[in-house]
């Protein structure tokens, strides 16, 4: 159902050569790098599956691509520049072949969103009329109150668009529309925990709208539209465990962040001063401490009448 109360944004977020958003801090003039809430939920990816899967793109690609088996087979094994490049061609090979799905999903994407914002679709080709229809029937109760709205997230610097904010059981509820799978719903469910904890920034004016609903903090949901079987579901996610997962990964960014874990040293510096007795005595903080020092210098019999004596000085000296 298309909501009436909320007004679209067409501007895009300026972003920095890496792609990050550059955002008008609450306080001050000059625009800030925030973290892509993508970026910092995937921290805490198990990046095993990937790089098979990246395995497999280059094999398939190389495959394919017997012009690109001759250049390796040329290569100097140890030219490692010479053997990313071929290996990256073959991958963006077999990205180009293997594509179509990716595109399918993206325009299905766009569509649900003109869908909710009762604008026209054109002609849709007929494997996809099903689709259309299933998402049609899955969300007409859902009222919309927030269509690919970009949201911020202050404390931490981290910033993006969330695809629907629709009201279930009354409340303002965070939504995801995935066209894959949705076997491995944890990063999910982190990303939209950082959605609904963050705050609606207009883009055009570089203001927060601080008088925004609140969402619901405990679950999202997740419309899933899988490409081309003619089928929508309506899942619900617990997006309060997704944000202990996201205070985890804080953790994480903070750890890489770290700055002060290694120092210089300066190898031609002369070793320090070894401590003396009465070093130790004169830098005594505490009687304990004195009487520890004395322990120790009378079992080594190096406590002498001098060193007693000293004890005794700095001992008065700390007092009660």
């Amino acid at each position: 159902m298309t909501s009436t109360s909320a007004q679209w944004e067409n501007a895009e977020i300026p972003r920095d050569r890496w792609g990050r958003p550059m955002i008008m801090p609450p306080k001050g003039s000059k625009r800030v790098a925030y973290r892509r809430a993508t970026t910092f939920v995937g921290c805490l990816d198990d990046t095993n599956g990937l790089m098979k899967w990246m395995s497999r793109q280059v094999a398939f690609g190389m495959g394919q691509r017997k012009d690109l088996v001759l250049a390796a087979a040329a290569a100097d094994p140890s030219d490692k520049k010479k053997i990313g490049e071929i290996a990256d061609k073959a991958a963006e090979h077999a990205k180009g072949v293997a594509g179509d799905a990716a595109e399918t999903g993206t325009a299905l994407h766009s569509l649900t969103e003109r869908i909710d914002r009762g604008l026209p679709l054109g002609v849709v080709p007929s494997e996809y009329q099903a689709d259309i229809e299933a998402y049609r029937a899955a969300t007409s109760s859902i009222e919309y109150v927030g269509i690919e709205t970009f949201r911020v997230h202050d404390e931490w610097k981290v910033a993006g668009t969330a695809d629907r904010i629709g009201i279930i059981n009354g409340r303002p509820t965070i939504m995801d529309i995935k066209t894959g799978s949705i076997d491995f719903p944890h990063k999910m469910a982190m990303q939209l925990a950082m959605y609904a904890r963050s705050v609606p920034y207009d883009i055009a004016t570089d203001k927060r709208i601080a008088d925004a609903e609140p969402i619901d903090l405990n679950h999202g949901i997740i419309i899933h539209l899988p490409a081309g079987q003619g089928r929508c579901d309506l899942y619900e996610i617990d997006i309060a465990v997704g944000w202990g997962a996201c205070l985890i990964a804080r953790q994480v960014w903070e750890w890489r962040g770290r700055k002060d874990i290694t120092r210089l040293i300066d190898v031609t510096a002369p070793p320090p001063t070894p401590a003396t007795w009465e070093s130790l005595i004169s830098r005594a903080d505490s009687k304990d401490r004195l009487r520890e020092i004395w322990r120790r210098a009378s079992e080594l019999g190096e406590l002498t009448a001098e060193l007693k004596a000293a004890a005794k000085v700095r001992s008065a000296e700390l007092g009660e």
